[in-house]
């Protein structure tokens, strides 16, 4: 196993996460191939999303997150398969979204399946997509909360 490509696609999935989460757009663009292909959904997003492009994702991303929205996310248990410069990644993932302008916390629990591609030198996310195995809305009025769950299948 070459340790060295894997530490690298690890540093890469958490960096893909730092950067969306900080809302650095042009740094978390940079995680991806140019002909990345990224499929997402969740219970409180609606029909599941797919896009084909690094423009189209990141544009996604960055209008989707735009204004008082925080999110943090949290990668776990890599399992990270390398055959030359191509390689397939799992990830467990939990997230959180607060959206006070909406009034609502979300939660929820996926797993990701990437694939990654080095391009001269250099490892990106080449397809992206996660299952979503929960998810669970606060929705914050006053002083009172109120939590839906929505188990994902």
């Amino acid at each position: 196993m070459d340790l060295e490509t894997v530490e690298a696609i690890r540093s890469l999935k958490y960096r893909y996460l730092r950067t969306l989460d900080l809302k650095l757009w042009d740094d978390f663009a940079d995680t991806l191939c140019e002909d990345v292909v990224g499929d997402y959904g969740s219970p409180s997003g609606g029909q599941p999303l797919h896009f084909e492009g690094r423009d189209a994702l990141a544009g996604h991303m960055r209008t989707a997150l735009a204004g008082p929205i925080a999110t943090q996310h949290v990668a776990s248990h890599p399992e990270i398969t390398v055959d030359g410069d191509t390689a397939v990644g799992s990830w467990a993932m939990q997230d959180t979204v607060i959206a006070s302008e909406f009034g609502v916390v979300i939660r929820g629990g996926a797993y990701y399946t990437d694939t990654y591609r080095r391009e001269d030198g250099v490892w990106r996310i080449a397809s992206t997509a996660y299952e979503r195995i929960y998810e669970t809305m606060e929705t914050l009025t006053g002083s009172e909360t109120t939590l839906t769950a929505f188990m994902w299948s």
